[in-house]
């Protein structure tokens, strides 16, 4: 088990096949400042670079998951720039502007606050488990703005066009219950629960066979970064090439001796 310093705004531990990617600036509401995102988008170029590495959990110390962006910092940078700039290598946890998650799946846990960017990392996302005591808002409305992280493009295709604008339109605040029946959580768990509910299921993907769980993140993704056509014309050469893979050949051979596969990942 590999972890950052426990002075890093964000912390980064290795445990098995599985990536905790921590927000770690409780004491500021885990409030994102400029350095807080370089640091976020280092740690999912981790996530995705790191060959070993098969399933992420994005989840936070502290009371609160998030209160959104630190706006005093963040505000001028994104007025100079046009966009959200980040190091070098690193990957976009928007999943917007620059390189973005191709082949890592990302479970969300989140607990008490979840405010604005909280929710659009969320979205951004491949599902989420909350705590009881999750609460969410995407307050930009109220603040003379709008969300431009990518509620605005997510948001409805989640939750649908009704559900979404209730709260984008509004900035009131839902509870867990909510986000679970409008979908963008998936689980709810027992207060303190969710972190450990996120993990178990992250292990269970990681326990698939990889190029499996790879080809099924791609094929979905494709639809919504270049639409459904060129998604679906990539269907069979994705197939053709996890046919002549040998975790395909460990699949058969582990459905016929009825046995869970060992799967290596070529």
């Amino acid at each position: 088990m590999e972890s950052q310093k426990a002075e890093s705004k964000i912390t980064v531990e290795r445990r098995g096949h599985i990536l905790l990617i921590g927000l770690n600036r409780p004491a500021k509401r885990n409030a994102f400042d400029l350095e807080m995102l370089d640091q976020l988008a280092l740690a999912y170029a981790e996530l995705e670079d790191d060959p070993e590495v098969r399933c992420g959990v994005l989840w936070a110390e502290g009371e609160m998951f998030t209160a959104g962006l630190d706006l005093a910092n963040v505000a001028p940078a994104v007025v100079e720039h046009g966009v959200l700039k980040y190091p070098e290598g690193a990957i976009d946890p928007l999943n917007l502007y620059t390189e973005r998650l191709r082949t890592k799946p990302l479970i969300t846990a989140v607990q008490g606050k979840c405010l604005t960017v909280g929710i659009e990392l969320l979205l951004a996302s491949d599902m989420a488990v909350a705590a009881e005591n999750a609460t969410f808002a995407q307050i930009e409305i109220k603040r003379g703005i709008f969300p431009f992280g990518g509620a605005t493009l997510r948001f409805p295709e989640r939750a649908g066009w009704g559900n979404a604008m209730r709260w984008l339109l509004t900035g009131d605040e839902f509870d867990a219950q909510e986000a679970l029946r409008i979908g963008l959580v998936q689980e709810i768990t027992e207060n303190g629960g969710h972190v450990e509910k996120a993990v178990e299921i992250a292990e269970r993907i990681a326990k698939q066979a990889p190029l499996g769980v790879r080809a099924t993140i791609e094929s979905a993704r494709m639809v919504q970064t270049d639409g459904f056509e060129k998604a679906k014309q990539q269907l069979t050469p994705q197939i053709l090439a996890l046919f002549a893979s040998e975790d395909a050949k460990e699949g058969v051979a582990s459905f016929i001796e009825r046995r869970d596969g060992n799967f290596r990942g070529r």
